[in-house]
């Protein structure tokens, strides 16, 4: 049901627009606010940084990857945590140290381990559905972020592992992806650069790779210009909804006719003051940007993206001059800290896989992945009529942005303006 306009009133920031707060300026924030004003919102952004993109949408892998959308809520994930937790450069490290929040986590993670085909096959098409959104919100927004459709090669080197690809390409098959199994020779073909005994892979031609920083700072940049306003630098404190509106506090109080939370980790905590629960648990993932400046290290990085399943490392080309490589899950709580011992092993890959390309500059990163225990994405109405989320995208924010951008605003539309003709989020649900 819509909510009338005198339930929304008249004092609120801006003139007489529906206007709508989004608390986030990352991927999932910037690309809620495209779609809100698509469809005719007046739109406010905020985010603590200074700058849009700076947190886990800072420098991720770059793969917009649809065949890496297995969800991770198996047992084999679990006893590998176990066996790895006394590992520091383990691909998967928890802190061993107990608190509520990963212990409760940890319980509903378990509890969807029966939903992992389903929940699998369902991200597949999520990520299917938001590749077009992405395309053309970049082409709208005139956004250049080093694009490349050149596909996605996972790789193996280990024969279990590779049966366990068939199974996976299987479940993404009913999600509606095509994946290619390789032999050795075929993977050799695809990228002459990579090195090892390898076994065989997967192409999935219709994947891709881009920048996501570039992306949501160009968007952002389009958006401001076409009138959506952004509060950067600005520290939410709490954000609260009644009847009567929807609140949000910096340094002040400001007021809107309904709010978007796209806050990544922090979503947890927003959600809990709206009366919402949305168990989102910081997993932190590294990244490192090799900078190619010699002519030797351009030639000897690979031009496809990659995927090694084995070590859950993935890499993109991003312009002639940088390859980004990321990887490693880690559960230590809201902790930023750039370890040394998790870069390593990042480090370690390139040497052993492209032992041509100089790793003497590297730039590394960590970033706070917001993930659901059900590897799900949040997205829809809180229990006030003016609150909605879009976040908890886990390893995938990038990849499935375009598609929970455009579900949150339809169902704003609907919520707010029942008579429209605004069908794209419920579209994309039925499939």
């Amino acid at each position: 049901m819509g909510l009338s306009k005198g339930a929304r009133g008249v004092a609120f920031e801006g003139a007489d627009m529906t206007h709508i707060a989004v608390i986030g300026a990352g991927i999932t924030g910037v690309t809620t606010a495209f779609q809100l004003l698509e469809r005719g919102f007046e739109v406010t952004v905020f985010d603590r940084n200074r700058y849009a993109a700076m947190e886990t949408s800072f420098a991720n892998g770059g793969q917009l990857s649809a065949s890496n959308a297995e969800v991770w809520t198996t047992w084999s994930t679990v006893l590998k945590g176990i066996k790895w937790m006394a590992q520091k450069d383990a691909p998967l490290l928890v802190n061993p140290k107990p608190s509520w929040h990963k212990m409760s986590w940890m319980a509903e993670f378990l509890g969807n381990i029966p939903n992992y085909r389903s929940n699998t096959v369902e991200t597949t098409k999520m990520a299917i559905a938001a590749r077009g959104f992405l395309l053309d919100m970049a082409d709208r927004g005139g956004v250049d972020f080093d694009f490349s459709p050149a596909g996605i090669l996972h790789f193996y080197t280990k024969e279990k592992d590779f049966v366990h690809g068939r199974r996976v390409t299987q479940m993404m098959r009913d999600g509606g992806l095509e994946r290619k199994e390789l032999t050795a020779a075929e993977v050799s073909e695809r990228a002459p650069q990579l090195k090892g005994d390898i076994l065989g892979g997967f192409w999935t031609e219709s994947d891709a790779t881009g920048d996501i920083h570039r992306y949501t700072v160009g968007l952002a940049n389009w958006l401001e210009r076409q009138g959506v306003t952004f509060r950067l630098g600005q520290d939410v404190a709490d954000v609260r909804a009644d009847a009567d509106c929807a609140r949000v506090v910096t340094d002040q109080e400001h007021r809107f006719d309904g709010v978007v939370v796209c806050a990544g980790v922090a979503s947890r905590k927003f959600a809990k003051g709206l009366g919402d629960r949305v168990n989102i648990y910081p997993v932190k993932g590294y990244s490192i940007t090799v900078h190619l400046d010699d002519a030797r290290s351009q030639d000897a990085a690979p031009e496809v993206s990659l995927l090694d399943d084995a070590a859950k490392i993935v890499t993109s080309r991003l312009g002639k001059n940088r390859f980004r490589v990321a990887g490693t899950a880690e559960f230590n709580g809201e902790n930023r800290d750039i370890r040394a011992d998790r870069i390593a092993p990042l480090v370690g890959w390139v040497n052993e896989y492209f032992p041509e390309v100089s790793t003497e500059q590297v730039t590394p990163w960590a970033g706070l992945r917001p993930m659901m225990p059900n590897m799900m994405p949040k997205v829809g109405r809180g229990r006030n009529a003016r609150v909605f989320y879009n976040t908890g995208h886990g390893h995938l924010g990038w990849t499935l942005s375009g598609a929970t951008a455009a579900m949150v605003a339809g169902q704003v539309a609907e919520a707010y303006q029942p008579a429209s003709s605004f069908e794209v989020g419920a579209a994309i649900a039925a499939e």
